[in-house]
């Protein structure tokens, strides 16, 4: 990937990000189960981190 198309994942990544986030809270509100939710989070601040690696040694 190239340092654009790094930043566009970030992008995408971040604004998923804050929907699964706002689901939680939903979710949690009315006493459901969180647990997908929250490894879709952990799963998405892992790639974030390896992206922004990725994106450190392409400038």
């Amino acid at each position: 990937m190239n340092k654009r198309e790094i930043e566009d994942q970030i992008t995408f990544l971040k604004a998923d990000y804050i929907r699964i986030q706002g689901d939680l809270d939903k979710l949690e509100a009315n006493g459901a189960n969180v647990q997908n939710a929250e490894k879709q989070l952990d799963r998405m601040e892992k790639e974030l981190k390896d992206l922004k690696q990725q994106l450190a040694k392409a400038k």
